[in-house]
């Protein structure tokens, strides 16, 4: 190796700043050979019990520790602040940027060569992946795997998935709050995140097919040894991409991201993963769109049988050859030429990978969904574009014009979709507001709203649903989301009343409110913004930096790469 390592700057020479930085290090037992030169990794890992995703961390950076002690690196555990996506209120979206901020500043100021970066619950992995790529150090994701399918009398049941089925058909009478609460225990029953096609799911897919993830990363089981397995030649791999100077800007193309909106179709992946790899692709500085969501992924079949699209889970997912076999079943759509974190390109990865279920991945001339995909949708209610997930909503709703049911806020809806007088019936649009990235703050997953209580004990299992949040990936139905811009920067969506008329046409790619325009510039004059919900801390910062979701909802002064130059000397 000719390129002098980055922590040589702390660790290299006999002067004072050497002394300091060596002394402290050795005082937890490293011996001086430590410090000859070989490579410092940093791992930067997201393990906290308020997150029970990564709850299983402490056991897996082990795995990785010695992976790189193997490979002839040095390997140093730092910790970042962790979005658990179960408990984090209001919404862990909202401090996605703020645990990037913390991963970028801990990468650049600290003597690091390499990162491996631990990421499972939803928004820890694009946090990881935003922070590192602002810096553009070697970097390798493995993610902490899903859960075992869970089990509820002798049948599978998804996390999240079941969560919204069962609860309404319990509010439909159906299902007796009994067997609901019976199910809980069933159904997160090993450590891991979601084993639905989540977001958590999706993103440990996404950065397999991005390229910057070893081949495996998305579908062994959390508590299967092949994760363990893959933890320790992650350790070793980071070790070697030090040594090849394989920086993230080398794996994070155009084509890179071409490749993983391709996948998110084939996979029916989660609509979080467009928020995640806009604000990806504009702290890496590549180029990428709404429309390129829309231009690559809106052909793509949905091959993968997975709820909530499908029926089967991330287990069943993981002995049919996982992610690396399914795409190999769409390798005709893909840069098989993109580089990956491996040295080799994708084709080499997947080449000799094989489907053992063609049930659970099935054939491109057989998928569950013919056009998978993100669909973006644009018009008069979304100038700047919405979207929604063809496969997992109804056909016969692609189609649909609708009198509006406005909700003003989250609470509004809560206090009233039950009320028997609400004036609604199942050719409605239901309308949610004020929940986008400044008015909730941070785009909170509420956008897939239950339906009324006298709609759903009369059968009626799915309504067009419209709004400026987003929904978990674990969630179904003829949902539009991400409404931009939000209504409380004054976006139509914010001049929307009762019994306006709404189309919705996803093949056509529109949403259009019927209503005139000069009745809009009427209302537009006489409304006013919404209050922020907190003053003052990091929500300030939020509401005041944050963009809108058809740019990935960063904050301004976030987006692009500052690069890991050694900062000047702190003795």
């Amino acid at each position: 190796m000719t390129k002098k390592l980055r922590s040589s700057a702390w660790f290299a020479g006999d002067d004072k700043d050497a002394f300091i930085h060596r002394s402290w290090m050795k005082n937890r037992g490293l011996p001086d050979d430590a410090f000859d030169g070989r490579p410092i990794i940093g791992i930067c890992n997201t393990f906290s019990e308020f997150t029970p995703c990564n709850a299983h961390f402490r056991e897996l950076v082990e795995h990785v520790k010695k992976g790189v002690l193997e490979a002839g690196g040095v390997p140093l555990e730092f910790p970042v602040f962790s979005c658990g996506e179960s408990n984090l209120r209001p919404t862990a979206m909202l401090f996605r940027n703020l645990a990037s901020m913390d991963v970028e500043e801990a990468i650049r100021g600290n003597p690091m060569d390499g990162v491996v970066l631990m990421a499972g619950c939803d928004k820890t992995t694009p946090s990881l992946l935003m922070g590192a790529s602002s810096c553009d150090l070697p970097s390798i994701v493995i993610s902490g795997g899903p859960m075992l399918n869970g089990k509820f009398r002798g049948k599978d049941i998804g996390s999240g998935t079941d969560v919204w089925r069962f609860s309404e058909d319990v509010r439909a009478g159906v299902m007796s709050r009994s067997d609901f609460m019976a199910a809980e225990s069933a159904m997160s029953r090993s450590p891991g995140h979601c084993m639905t096609m989540g977001t958590a799911s999706t993103m440990a897919s996404m950065v397999e097919a991005l390229g910057v993830a070893l081949p495996g990363n998305a579908a062994y089981p959390a508590v299967d040894a092949r994760r363990s397995r893959l933890a320790r030649m992650t350790g070793r791999r980071i070790v070697e991409m030090v040594h090849e100077d394989l920086a993230l800007s080398r794996v994070l193309t155009r084509a890179a991201f071409a490749n993983a909106i391709r996948v998110n179709g084939a996979i029916g992946g989660s609509t979080n993963a467009v928020v995640h790899l806009l604000a990806i692709a504009g702290r890496i500085g590549t180029p990428l769109t709404l429309e390129d969501w829309d231009r690559w992924g809106q052909d793509m079949p949905t091959i993968l049988d997975l709820m909530p699209s499908g029926r089967f889970l991330m287990e069943d997912f993981c002995y049919a050859g996982g992610l690396p076999a399914l795409m190999k079943e769409v390798a005709s759509a893909l840069d098989l030429d993109a580089l990956t974190v491996t040295g080799r390109t994708l084709g080499e990865n997947i080449e000799a990978a094989e489907n053992f279920d063609k049930e659970v991945i099935r054939p491109a001339t057989n998928p569950l969904t013919a056009n998978g995909g993100i669909a973006v949708l644009r018009g008069n209610l979304a100038p700047d574009g919405a979207i929604i997930k063809p496969s997992a909503a109804s056909a016969e709703l692609m189609r649909h014009r609708g009198r509006a049911v406005v909700f003003d806020t989250i609470e509004d809806y809560k206090r009233r979709v039950d009320d028997p007088a609400l004036d609604i019936d199942q050719s409605c649009v239901m309308v949610l507001r004020n929940c986008g990235p400044k008015g909730y703050p941070g785009m909170a997953e509420v956008g897939n709203m239950a339906l009324p209580r006298k709609l759903l004990e009369r059968g009626v299992r799915d309504m067009v649903r419209l709004s400026d949040a987003r929904m978990s990936g674990t969630a179904f139905g003829t949902v539009v989301l991400h409404v931009a811009p939000e209504a409380a920067v004054g976006g139509p969506l914010a001049l929307v009343l009762d019994g306006d008329e709404i189309e919705l046409d996803v093949p056509a790619r529109r949403l259009q409110l019927h209503v005139s325009e000069e009745v809009l510039a009427a209302r537009r004059a006489a409304w006013s913004a919404p209050q922020p919900a907190m003053q003052g801390g990091y929500q300030s910062l939020y509401v005041e930096r944050t963009l809108q979701a058809d740019k990935g909802a960063d904050l301004d002064f976030l987006v692009g790469c500052r690069g890991h130059a050694v900062p000047r000397e702190s003795h």
